[in-house]
């Protein structure tokens, strides 16, 4: 009997873990997907309404959410903020400037990679991309390290 209460509580242990695990990865996930969706959406205001935005980060960190507002005059069109807070890493910009025309803008810009991180390791499973050309990809990759770790 006791064999098996053991058995039972380690069976028990091992899915909780498992699906904690899992919970964490559908959050970094949607997380990816909400970033990637609101830099396209972003992007794609632009050219169409022939407006200078800006994406920033709420409170200075991705992983919080961020605010779409124009650049003229700082009014916010749009804000979102995670339900959950997530580790994001971004590669180099503070904040994603898109023309009137819907490219990207900065001095020297190169493009951005925004990696999702998982909090219980290292690793970065989901990147959002910003290439120079202004096209937002969504990649994953379960070998890449966040940077900074």
């Amino acid at each position: 009997m006791m064999c098996a209460l053991t058995i039972g509580s380690l069976l028990t242990h091992l899915g909780i873990t498992a699906y904690a695990r899992l919970g964490e990865t559908l959050q970094l996930a949607a997380a990816a997907r909400e970033l990637a969706q609101a830099l396209r959406a972003a992007r794609n205001q632009a050219a169409l309404q022939q407006l200078a935005l800006t994406v920033h980060p709420l409170q200075g960190d991705w992983g919080k959410g961020w605010r779409v507002s124009q650049e003229h005059d700082g009014q916010v069109l749009r804000e979102h903020r995670l339900a959950k807070p997530v580790k994001v890493v971004a590669s180099s910009a503070r904040e994603v400037r898109f023309s009137k025309r819907g490219a990207p803008i900065g001095e020297g810009f190169v493009g951005i990679t925004l990696d999702i991180c998982q909090r219980s390791g290292p690793g970065s499973q989901h990147q959002v991309v910003l290439s120079p050309s202004g096209r937002v990809s969504l990649r994953s990759d379960e070998g890449r390290r966040c940077a900074g770790d």
